[in-house]
């Protein structure tokens, strides 16, 4: 009997798409984020939990590196949120846990949450994986 495969994951992970939700690291040793959050590197998010996140970037940056980010979730997920805080993006403080550069072009990486930078940002997340919009990840 084939055995079935243990999910170690603490949150549940959902896709967002890639080319339209944008991130923006860096790291801590850089300024903070400009008003509108171009500061640091850009690039691409692919899947998002309450504990961490799955994105690509033109640069690698290297496993332990602790950095701040700022995800721009979907206006999809975002309609009809009065009263729910500044705008679409959520600020998060992380480190850096694995990186892939076996391929040309952006790297893909992932990151662990280790708190969220302001009130309100951890439940705009959540309602965002709430809002049914999200699909489930592998």
């Amino acid at each position: 009997m084939p055995q079935t495969p243990i999910n170690r994951r603490r949150f549940e992970r959902f896709c967002l798409p890639h080319m339209y939700t944008g991130i923006a690291v860096r790291t801590l040793d850089q300024p903070a984020f400009d008003n509108d959050g171009t500061s640091g590197l850009t690039g691409h998010t692919y899947d998002i939990s309450e504990g961490g996140v799955q994105f690509e970037l033109d640069r690698p940056l290297a496993p332990g590196t602790a950095v701040a980010l700022r995800i721009d979730l979907p206006e999809a997920v975002t309609q009809g949120w009065d009263g729910l805080g500044p705008g679409r993006a959520v600020f998060i403080f992380a480190n850096i846990i694995w990186m892939d550069d076996s391929e040309p072009g952006p790297v893909r990486m992932a990151a662990v949450f280790s708190r969220f930078a302001r009130l309100g940002d951890r439940d705009r997340l959540i309602r965002a994986f709430a809002s049914g919009v999200l699909a489930r990840a592998a």
